[in-house]
């Protein structure tokens, strides 16, 4: 077994001790100002890391839609705005981490995130990720404090994601390179011009000694420090090598909802009862099958009626309604007097790749009336409302 290394425990010491005396400052500072029961984070955090020219940008409104995200992203970098900031990172420095945690923190207080938020850029150090942390176990304990109390729904159980799109370092460099020519070029026609604005220029996309110097920053710092996290929070690697639609298939794949993780425990273990879509549908073919052939076995009769009946009187709807993919048809056939037929019907035109619903109408009828007390008595005369919904032609179709 090897010893540890004491110098390398030693700096792993300072660096969680400087991360405490960090984030309990800025802490502090905040419940001062705003009170404890102000101290309101988002549900659901995903930090979005990867490395530079992975597409954190180009998929970021992607992984909103997934996730059901209606806030623009906060771009950490973009909260790091100010002369001096913009001096180190421009030399690939990094802003130091009580600058970065406090405005982080205010921002994420704000009411638009409440839901949740993307965190682009952060955390970046090891003493971001050990804050990280921190606040995790901060909203944590708010949670418990104020479960009992009229302030419960705001602070929900946290959900912390973990998200480092991926390239190496021939494509992050390619992409870097070509992104800085793009916007040398659109630059270049706007100063021509006059119209349009200008884009940010990134010294690192025009130099490809500085993009590679700034991926493996990334990989030496950054990466290290998202790694330390997978044990904690939910992780996802993304491979962001190949094209856009590849990439944010990996993406949903990654990203899919899952309850038992994301839900309150009491909240859980009230819907677990209920059965998921996904297991529904799992074996939901077999049982189709099943049940049509035992309906050719057990019921031959009736099942030719509701076939005949389909062929004979459905179809030649359907065929006419086949650009636009949907049939409604109203009928008081005596075939459906046989609850049975209703559920034969469903199923045949569902293995037949079609989506058929069907909605029993009672009418009441006006059947005699009593001359003496005028009380009008009613026959119930059931309508059957058929719609078949199926893929239809794309001929002239959004023209």
């Amino acid at each position: 077994m090897t010893p540890p290394v004491p110098e390398r425990r030693g700096v792993l010491d300072l660096e969680v001790k400087d991360a405490q005396l960090i984030f309990n400052r800025v802490w502090n500072r905040l419940e001062a100002e705003f009170g404890r029961e102000r101290l309101r984070f988002p549900k659901e955090l995903i930090l979005l890391g990867g490395a530079p020219g992975a597409g954190k940008g180009t998929n970021t409104p992607f992984i909103m839609k997934v996730r059901g995200l209606t806030c623009q992203p906060i771009v950490v970098s973009a909260l790091l705005d100010s002369p001096e900031a913009k001096r180190i990172k421009d030399a690939g420095g990094m802003v130091g981490d009580r600058e970065v945690v406090e405005i982080l923190l205010r921002e994420l207080l704000k009411p638009d995130f409440a839901d949740g938020a993307i965190l682009d850029g952060f955390p970046r150090t090891k003493v971001q990720v050990e804050c990280l942390k921190l606040l995790f176990d901060r909203m944590n304990q708010l949670r418990r404090e104020f479960y009992e109390t009229p302030h419960a729904p705001h602070f929900r159980q946290p959900v912390f994601h973990i998200m480092v799109l991926f390239v190496d370092e021939r494509e992050s460099v390619a992409r870097q390179i070509k992104r800085g020519r793009e916007v040398a070029d659109h630059n270049e026609e706007v100063r021509r011009s006059g119209v349009g604005e200008l884009w940010e220029e990134r010294a690192t996309d025009l130099s490809e000694e500085a993009a590679r110097h700034r991926y493996r920053v990334f990989k030496e710092k950054t990466y290290d420090a998202l790694q330390s996290l997978r044990e904690i929070f939910h992780f996802h690697f993304i491979n962001a090598q190949g094209g856009l639609l590849e990439v944010q298939q990996n993406i949903i794949k990654e990203l899919q909802y899952q309850s038992s993780l994301e839900l309150d425990a009491r909240t859980y273990d009230r819907l677990r009862a209920l059965p998921i879509a996904s297991e529904i549908v799992m074996h939901a073919r077999q049982e189709l099958v099943k049940r049509l052939d035992l309906y050719e076995f057990t019921q031959t009769e009736l099942f030719q009626q509701v076939i005949t009946f389909i062929d004979k009187k459905i179809m030649p709807i359907v065929r006419r309604h086949a650009i636009s993919g949907l049939a409604q048809i109203n009928t008081e056939d005596k075939v459906f007097a046989n609850p049975d037929a209703l559920a034969m019907f469903i199923d045949i035109f569902s293995e037949r790749g079609y989506h058929a619903v069907v909605d029993v109408h009672r009418v009441e009828i006006p059947d005699s009336v009593d001359l003496e007390t005028g009380r009008i008595t009613c026959r119930v005369k059931k309508v059957y409302r058929l719609q078949i919904r199926f893929e239809g032609s794309e001929i002239r179709r959004g023209a």
